[in-house]
């Protein structure tokens, strides 16, 4: 008994260490030395070896020895030779997976990192551009100072915190209840226990103070420069905020009635209250002097030529709202929708009564769950989601989560095959044919393939099909006025966000990159506008008189994390309420205190200052 006991204790402690392990690796901070990360991976592969076979046993750690002679400096092309040579060897002949996995790590590292490896042999340093970074503000897409504001939150200041966060992204609101929240994926934080609920912090500062209170900043002085923005969504609102506080003239032209984009035409109420969209909405459309016209579609109320021609620089900001349908037969029948029109026709108050219908939905996404979790809303009977494999449900956890619990049936390892018509009542959609899959090898990007099952294809009989398989942009118009695109779904422009062989035409957000999510398209109608007003022949820098907080020591005391919390499932899913609970003012002290303060310590610290 004594000895199950001690090794019961042993797993204990193993479990504990590796725990330990998968938090360090989650944890790797952005801009870190790729060779130092292989390095480290490396030697725990090491440490994993039996001794048995002497490829793994002398071989890995003479290579670890050769890995390090190049990452301090010392090494040359005949050391990376080497240590090429030494890593191929124990590839093909080490007797199990801990040396063959070790050694194609460090083979795989040489392909992709070849300018590292010249840079640590020939110049004994980094490559130049290579620096750790506070991991939060690297991974948030607009650079929003984290740290900053969560310490802000900690001392009550909810309104500084709000004007620190709209230093780098007008929709403090909007992004508190639909980020997807990347900052927290590299969080150091996870070393210790687990990631600050940094989305749920930001919601708690909005939640205490309406963006509406928060004084806007002061704007430049006039510059007589005029800009027109196309798209009245998250990008291009975003480019009219910084453009107006720089002291330029802006005009946004939005196709539908109201602003917002698919902020307001693409997240359901539940998730996005209209009113708190509203509320960033009105505090932008303060910046400066921006004028907005409405229900004024390019090409139809007024022609790109003419935007072009009456102003000193343009931004295209379309958003993607068009969604996909497949190229098979029957595609076109009533009661097959594309999920994002599905969203939008809800959103834009169509009536929609699903009572007593059975409704499938293919697709994974964050907008395939969107329509999901409207269409139980819409009292449907029965709701499934079919996809071919795990991997491609891509939606938040959170979400699928939600689903679930909202009685949203899931189901992988379905290919979808083709559309059946209703015989009775012709020109409608009846069923769905699918075809079982069975999982076979990961493919290059380490996802899993799929094949046919030698199960038979069967039918599956819904009232509603909605097609979660993607948006596109609607840029015909522009084409056709000569800009540049990408398969006539995308614009073609650069990281600057200027559109190709097109001077003072800049674009940027979902019309250029595809779908994406809304911090991406606020990221790019930040950058488009500091290079329009570089374009402009300016170099204006956006007022902030909030700073962070100094920092004080973190005593690392392992805490769990304060979740947001939502209403039960039976009550949230009988309308269109907003689903989540405020966090409570212990809740919100507690996890703003478990911050560790990157921007003072640790990498990507500023000694002495704020780190903003």
């Amino acid at each position: 008994m004594k000895q199950l006991a001690g090794r019961g204790n042993m797993n204990q402690r193993m479990d504990k260490v590796l725990y330990r392990f998968r938090s360090r690796m989650s944890a790797y901070p952005p801009g870190m030395c790729p060779l130092e990360m292989y390095h480290s991976l490396f030697h725990m592969s090491i440490n994993q070896s039996c001794g048995k076979c002497v490829p793994c046993r002398d071989g890995l750690i003479e290579a670890e020895r050769l890995l390090r002679t190049i990452i301090i400096g010392e090494g040359t092309n005949d050391t990376l030779e080497e240590l090429k040579e030494m890593c191929t060897m124990i590839a093909q002949t080490a007797d199990c997976a801990v040396g063959v996995v070790a050694a194609e790590l460090i083979l795989d590292s040489m392909r992709e990192f070849p300018d590292e490896y010249e840079s640590h042999i020939n110049n004994h340093s980094c490559v130049n551009n290579v620096v750790q970074t506070v991991p939060c503000v690297t991974l948030c897409p607009a650079h929003v100072n984290v740290p900053g504001y969560i310490a802000l939150i900690k001392e009550g200041r909810y309104a500084e915190a709000v004007a620190l966060i709209r230093d780098k992204n007008p929709f403090p609101t909007a992004c508190a209840m639909v980020c997807e929240h990347p900052c927290e994926n590299k969080c150091r934080r996870k070393i210790i226990d687990d990631a600050i609920n940094i989305r749920g912090l930001k919601k708690y500062a909005v939640d205490n103070v309406s963006a509406i209170e928060v004084p806007v900043p002061e704007k430049n002085v006039s510059t007589g420069k005029k800009v027109a923005v196309v798209g009245g969504g998250p990008s291009g609102l975003t480019a009219a905020w910084f453009l107006a506080l720089m002291g330029h003239k802006v005009t946004v032209y939005e196709e539908h009635e109201k602003l917002g984009g698919m902020l307001r035409y693409g997240i359901p109420e539940y998730r996005l209250p209209k009113e708190k969209l509203d509320e960033d909405i009105e505090s932008i459309l303060k910046a400066g002097d921006i004028e907005v016209h409405c229900n004024t579609k390019i090409g139809r109320d007024i022609t790109f030529d003419e935007i072009r021609s009456g102003n000193d620089a343009v931004f295209l900001g379309l958003g993607a709202q068009i969604g996909n349908r497949m190229p098979i037969d029957n595609v076109n029948l009533r009661g097959v929708i594309p999920a994002a029109d599905f969203l939008q026709e809800v959103a834009g108050g169509k009536d929609m009564d699903l009572e007593g219908k059975r409704v499938v939905i293919i697709g994974g996404g964050n907008v395939a769950m969107d329509a999901a979790r409207t269409a139980v809303r819409l009292k449907a009977e029965a709701v499934h989601v079919f996809t071919r494999k795990r991997d491609d449900m891509t939606a938040l956890e959170s979400e699928i989560i939600a689903a679930m619990q909202e009685g949203v049936h899931f189901r992988t390892l379905l290919s979808f095959l083709h559309i059946e018509e209703d015989m009775e009542e012709r020109g409608r959609v009846s069923a769905v044919w699918l075809q079982p899959e069975i999982v076979g090898p990961l493919d290059e990007f380490g996802l899993v393939t799929t094949e046919h099952s030698a199960n038979y294809p069967y039918r599956f009989k819904c009232d509603l099909l909605i097609l979660g398989v993607g948006q596109r942009s609607d840029v015909a118009v522009f084409e056709e006025a000569g800009l540049p695109t990408v398969r006539s779904r995308l614009i073609d422009a650069d990281v600057t966000c200027m559109v190709k062989d097109t001077p003072g035409v800049f674009s940027g957000g979902d019309c250029v990159t595809g779908p994406s999510t809304a911090i991406n398209a606020i990221a790019a109608g930040q950058v488009a506008a500091y290079n329009i007003d570089e374009y402009l022949g300016y170099h204006h820098k956006v007022a902030c008189d909030v700073s962070a907080p100094a920092a004080e020591r973190n005593q690392c005391i392992p805490t769990g994390r304060a979740e947001i919390e939502e209403k039960d499932p039976f009550e949230r899913k009988s309308n269109f309420d907003h689903v989540e609970l405020p966090m409570t003012y212990e809740e919100a002290c507690r996890e703003s205190g478990r911050c560790l303060r990157c921007d003072y310590y640790g990498c990507g610290s500023m000694v002495g200052g704020s780190g903003t």
